[in-house]
């Protein structure tokens, strides 16, 4: 089975290794020519996680043809953004066969689309599927035990996704709600910046629980007002990753509103942002605008909005978090 994926950040690299447990036909997509020089000079991916390098059998190209062509299952794992025009590129070289799994999380910002409909538009193939759950890449390739669960309407590519990618330290629940899981996915790095400013606040784990909890309500919510399955919350995608990216250092999302909550300048919070991905700051505004085009009462998103964006002062989630009904 030759497998293909889409972009070698830190995050592709470790489903590669995960991959590569059960299949050795693996090639990877990048767009950068520094790290496909270094590639060829070194015969392996290497310097995308520290101190660890992708299995040397894993061939990398800069050719989306060469990447794609008579693949078998597709990864992207490319950040939200990208996966429009990801899915527009391949096209040309995928059948009706072909499985696409995105491993991306987010919504589109212009047209506060979610990701599996981007690809389903595009692509015209019915075998796509999302993975998501409480996963750093760090975890996945250092074999630690990981839990994801991975949404599809296609059960051949469910089937087919899990045979390549579970394994004995890798578990995928699977579920239909395409919907709840990508909602999931999304917002809890929204949510994870609310953590960080926070912890930047100096307040304990007790507050951060209290917002939590309080999140996990809403979202469910939110699952519900837009044909999602509200059980979702319970899952992988939700709860779990929901757990794991606010109340860790090693998120980039926490670690921004971290920076936020410490009363950063407006020109540091542009600093960071410029030398980080921060997916949560871009989720945001596609959450809000959505819940605005569908009329929704969303008031910690609301919030989270006003600060972030507008620059109010993070301590009002404080106010909001007692007062709120």
């Amino acid at each position: 089975m030759k497998i293909a994926l889409i972009g070698t950040g830190v995050y592709g690299v470790a489903i590669a290794s995960a991959v590569n447990k059960n299949e050795k036909n693996i090639t990877m997509w990048t767009e950068s020519e520094e790290r496909y020089n270094a590639y060829l000079k070194n015969g392996c991916i290497k310097d995308v996680i520290p101190d660890l390098e992708c299995p040397k059998n894993i061939k990398l190209t800069m050719s989306y043809e060469k990447a794609v062509k008579n693949a078998d299952v597709i990864f992207i794992t490319s950040t939200a953004a990208f996966v429009g025009s990801i899915c527009h590129e391949i096209k040309p070289y995928i059948t009706k066969k072909t499985v696409v799994c995105i491993a991306s999380k987010g919504i589109e910002n212009t047209t506060c689309s979610f990701l599996s409909d981007i690809a389903y538009e595009e692509l015209k193939i019915k075998n796509i599927a999302i993975i998501s759950g409480p996963s750093f890449a760090i975890d996945m390739v250092t074999n630690n035990p990981v839990g994801l669960s991975i949404a599809s309407h296609s059960k051949k590519a469910i089937k087919i996704i899990k045979s390549v990618l579970e394994n004995d330290t890798l578990k995928l629940r699977d579920t239909n709600d395409l919907i709840g899981v990508q909602i999931c996915g999304s917002i809890k790095n929204v949510i994870a910046v609310a953590a960080g400013m926070l912890d930047g606040m100096n307040y304990p784990e007790s507050t951060q629980s209290f917002l939590i909890t309080e999140a996990l309500n809403d979202i469910k919510n939110l699952i519900a007002a837009l044909g999602g399955n509200p059980k979702t919350i319970n899952s992988f995608a939700g709860v779990g990753d929901l757990l794991l990216t606010c109340t860790s250092t090693k998120s980039r999302n926490f670690s921004f509103g971290r920076v936020v909550g410490t009363g950063a300048t407006k020109e540091e919070i542009d600093k960071h942002l410029k030398e980080h991905t921060v997916e949560g700051y871009y989720t945001l505004k596609s959450i809000y605008k959505l819940i605005k085009n569908k009329k929704i009462k969303m008031p910690i998103i609301d919030l989270i909005y006003k600060i972030i964006m507008n620059g109010e002062d993070p301590k009002l989630l404080i106010s909001f978090l007692i007062n709120k009904k």
